[in-house]
This record gives structure tokens, C-alpha cells and sequence, in this order.
């Protein structure tokens, strides 16, 4: 199969390229492994961590259309109140962790609807559920990729001028031999204040999160069977962490102390856990819809990081996955059993799993919540000496001449397979470098997830929802325009003509180059 632009990943910034790539009227084939495309948003089920200044329009204009669909999804598909349904900032899950926690079958919905007149018109054709297993180069160029149907194992072959790396985990950079590094760099290597103090360590990654939706219905017992591994992950405690995993008492991100959780709010005003990532709050619809609030679960308690899933073998990796699963689903199952309540005793077995939120059957989301991925060597590296508050002081984050869009989060990796535990800084709001989307060497693979030119620390705050759509959609803007002018990425960089023609393309198509005086996060 053939197309002008092949994006092999359907997650946050594989659709932000597909539907870019197809704005300027190129021809994409758009490929992913779940059968939800979305990633973060859907087969991931984390909803979005943003900016705080988002709902004043800091993003992409893609992105917000997205946001405003979401909101406008609800408003024409679900019983809310009269008020919810006037709030201009409607947030259906009302968790605080976000200003648009929602059902991932509605960032599913709203996707293919954004989608739709290119699937309709057969600018973009989506594969799925199709993964990667091979890619063919000859010098500094991929030719093609090879992707399997995950159930069928069907083959296709895969060509065009521009290939998009936009998988949860940079499988193309390996599959390609495309210039990469995994894991956390050292000082040495970088200079950055948080790196490793002694040598690089690549299998130092983040962990990785199989997030799952619960709600809570009184009177009733929901306790699923417990879990093969429960009496494993029922007494494991890591040197680093304050307590056992299957346990209310977390490590605070920022000061590192010892932080105890409730579940539901018992009055001390501490933040309960349930109204964290909330992604329905029954009280914003009619009475009848809802039988209970429903919570996303993405809380320290389920971060797997007894080892990673990248850069290790096969075995391996389906190791960690299944201790993953494991652990969430033993997780829940304490919370059902032992663990103490805000009212007194032990136990919660009114929490019921939801896997018909998520679209499985095992209650657990489709896909792990990847962190961190296989990251380019490129042209040009994000550092923390770039970003970071406490090293760029009062100057604000570095301005890169190239910038192809803008993003901001707090420096936050979570704690990693290397045993370290959070490291979590403030950062100032941030420019994405076109330098960072530009291998080394290959000329038409470009990445367009959370593989591009950062650092293990730099990632923690290149990795969220919206930056990842930007990154995506300008690598969709970048393939067309090479296209159009018959150069390659790294020419476009280099040559300032050409740089300030696509950095007009893409405000031109709504993506801003630089924030306003703003403080750090």
C-alpha cells in the first residue's frame, strides 16, 4: 500500500499528524495496534493533563477544536443539568487533576468525528489493529514498513516518501535502526542537574501505569476474584517508597514526604482520591444516568517499576506487562478487601471496575499509560538547562529560534525502573524545537510522539496530551511541506528561507511559536 505520508501509531500525536498531513491534501495511511485510536486519551484512558492556561486558548487550534468537540459531545449526546449544560468550561468528570476530565469513548467519538471527511474522502485510511514489525531502509532513508494484524497476523507493506514514527514507544527507531537512546543519560552526558550522578543507565525508564475506571455503589459487593499475584504485590514495599504499594500512604511528587490518601473526602480536607481523575461527576446530569460518579485510576499506588518494557527481551517485557495488569487489578482488589475506609473499618466492596468504560473485558485499560518512549537522536536535544526554573532562573524557558509550537508541565517523571524515585520540578511554559524532530541521520523518518529530541528528564515535561498533539501535527505540517518543496526535513532548518515559509505555514494553520510573558510552573 501507498500513500504520500504513512503515520504508523494512532495515538495523540499520530492522529494530530494524520489529520495535519491530510489539511494540506496529502494522502495518509494512519496505522494502530489497539482497536482504539487516541492513546492517551482512549486506549491509554488517562484524560488530558494540560496547561494551566489552556482554557485561555494556549495550544494548538487543532487541539482546542478537539476540547470544544468534547465539550460539544456532551452537550448534544448526554442528559446533563441545565447549568452543566451552560457552563462555557463544562468539565463532565469534574476531577481536579484537569479542566476536561471525560469518558475515553468520547475523545474516541470526538477523534473520528475530526477524522471523518478524510476517511470519507480516502485522503486517510486507518489500519487497525496493525503493529510494526519491520522496516526496510537503504542508506539514509526508510523505504517502508511492515505491519502485522495483531490477531490474524495478516501482513501489509507500507511505502512513502515520509514515514511518522508516532508509537507509544518509538518502535520504528529500533525496527529502522534509526539513531535512538533509551533510558536515563548521565550528568556526564548532559550536565543536567537531575540526571544519573554516576554513568547512564538505559533501562532507567519510567514506569509504566495500566490505568482502570471504577465507580462506587453503596449496599452493593462488586469484589472481583483475587488476583493470582495479590499475595506478592500485597507484601512488596520498595527501598524508596514510605509503604507497601497496596496502600493509601504515597510519596508526595515535589517534596518527596510522606503523603497519606483517602478514597472518598472524610472531612480532614485532604484531596480524596476518587475526585482525582474523575471522569464522571453524576451530579452535572440527570438524575437518572448515572448510578455513581466514576473515577479513573491513575494513582501512584499502580505505577509499575520493577522493570522496563523497552530494550529488554520479548519475554521479558510480556513479564512486566502481566505483573502490570497485576498489580492494578490486586490494587483494586484491596481496595475492596482490606484497605481502611474514610468512615471506619476496612474494606470498600462497593467499588465496582468498569471495564466497559475502557472497552475490555478485564476491566483494565486497552494499553499501559506509557511515560517514556525510545527517544531520536536529533539534530538538536532538549536539556533541562533549557527549561528548568531553578537553572534558567528569572529568564524564562531558552528561546529556539526553529520553534514549531509551544507546551507546559512541570518537569514530572514518575518514579523509574532504576529505583528513583519522583522527580518533579517546576519548569517554565516552553517552545518544541523543529531541531528535536530531526534525526541525526535518517532523512524522511520523523517522529511524531514522545520520541523526539529530549532527555530522560526533559521528557517529563515534552510527554502530555497537548504538547504531544503539537509535536504530532507540526510532523504532519513538516512531511507535507517537504513534500510540496521537494526537500528534506533537516533543509528546512537549515535554510532560513525556508524555515520562516513553514514557521508562517504553521500559524497559518493555528499552531503558535511562543508564549506571552508567563511564570513558571
Amino acid at each position: 500500500m501507498k500513500a504520500d505520508v504513512v503515520v504508523v501509531g494512532g495515538g495523540v500525536g499520530g492522529c494530530a499528524a494524520a489529520l495535519a498531513a491530510a489539511r494540506l491534501g496529502k494522502k495518509v495511511i494512519m496505522t494502530e495496534e489497539t482497536l482504539w485510536i487516541g492513546g492517551q486519551f482512549t486506549s491509554q484512558a488517562v484524560p488530558p493533563d494540560e496547561n494551566p492556561w489552556i482554557e485561555q486558548r494556549a495550544g494548538t487550534q487543532l487541539y482546542l477544536t478537539f476540547r470544544d468537540k468534547v465539550r460539544e459531545y456532551y452537550r448534544r449526546n448526554y442528559p446533563l443539568t441545565w447549568a452543566a449544560r451552560q457552563d462555557p468550561e463544562l468539565n463532565p468528570g469534574g476531577g481536579w487533576v484537569s479542566r476536561l476530565c471525560h469518558e475515553p469513548r468520547v475523545a474516541l467519538a470526538v477523534l473520528y468525528e475530526m477524522l471523518a471527511p478524510y476517511l470519507g474522502s480516502g485522503r486517510i485510511q486507518v489500519l487497525l489493529p496493525y503493529k510494526p514489525v519491520a522496516a526496510q531502509a537503504e542508506g539514509d532513508v526508510v523505504n517502508s514498513v511492515t505491519v502485522a494484524h495483531v490477531y490474524t497476523g495478516e501482513q501489509l507493506t507500507l511505502e512513502a516518501p515520509y514515514i511518522l514514527d508516532a508509537t507509544e514507544l518509538g518502535d520504528l527507531l529500533e525496527l529502522a535502526e534509526v539513531e535512538h537512546v533509551i533510558g536515563a543519560e548521565s550528568q556526564g552526558q548532559t550536565g543536567e542537574p537531575h540526571a544519573l550522578p554516576g554513568d547512564p543507565d538505559p533501562l532507567n525508564q519510567q514506569a509504566i501505569t495500566f490505568c482502570f475506571a471504577m465507580d462506587y455503589i453503596p449496599g452493593e459487593d462488586h469484589t472481583i476474584p483475587k488476583p493470582a499475584e495479590y499475595d506478592f504485590w500485597r507484601d512488596y514495599k520498595a527501598d524508596f517508597w514510605p509503604d507497601k504499594s497496596l496502600s493509601w500512604t504515597t510519596t508526595h511528587p515535589i517534596t518527596l514526604e510522606d503523603y497519606y490518601h483517602t478514597l472518598l473526602p472524610d472531612g480532614s480536607g485532604k484531596n480524596a482520591l476518587f475526585l482525582f481523575r474523575q471522569i464522571v461527576n453524576k451530579d452535572l446530569f440527570e438524575e437518572w444516568a448515572y448510578e455513581s460518579s466514576v473515577t479513573l485510576v491513575n494513582w501512584p499506588q499502580i505505577d509499575y517499576w520493577l522493570g522496563p518494557i523497552v530494550g529488554v527481551p520479548q519475554a521479558e517485557v510480556e513479564h512486566h506487562l502481566y505483573m502490570a495488569k497485576q498489580l492494578s487489578l490486586s490494587f483494586f482488589y484491596w481496595m475492596q478487601t482490606e484497605a481502611p475506609r474514610h468512615d471506619g473499618g476496612y474494606g470498600y466492596p462497593e467499588l465496582r471496575l468498569r471495564g466497559d468504560m475502557v472497552g475490555t473485558s478485564d476491566g483494565l485499560a486497552m494499553y499501559p499509560y506509557i511515560r517514556e518512549s525510545r527517544r531520536i537522536k536529533a539534530e538538536f536535544t532538549v536539556l533541562e538547562q533549557h527549561v528548568a526554573e531553578a537553572v534558567r532562573g528569572e529568564h524564562g524557558a531558552e528561546k529556539f529560534y526553529d520553534s514549531v509550537g509551544i507546551g507546559a508541565y512541570r518537569i514530572d517523571l514518575h518514579p523509574s525502573t532504576g529505583g528513583v524515585n519522583y522527580i518533579d520540578v517546576g519548569s517554565w511554559p516552553f517552545q518544541i524545537p523543529l531541531g528535536a524532530l530531526i534525526p541525526v541521520r535518517v532523512e524522511n523518518l520523523i517522529p511524531a510522539c514522545k520520541n523526539i529530541g529530549t532527555t530522560h528528564i526533559t521528557n517529563g515535561c515534552y510527554r502530555l496530551h497537548p504538547v504531544e498533539w503539537n509535536i504530532g501535527e507540526a510532523a504532519g505540517y513538516l512531511a507535507a511541506y517537504c513534500l510540496d518543496h521537494k526537500i528534506p526535513p533537516r533543509r528546512v532548518r537549515a535554510d532560513e528561507e525556508h524555515l520562516a515559509a513553514f514557521q508562517k505555514l504553521l500559524a497559518k494553520m493555528g499552531i503558535p511559536l511562543d508564549w506571552p510573558e508567563l511564570k513558571p510552573l
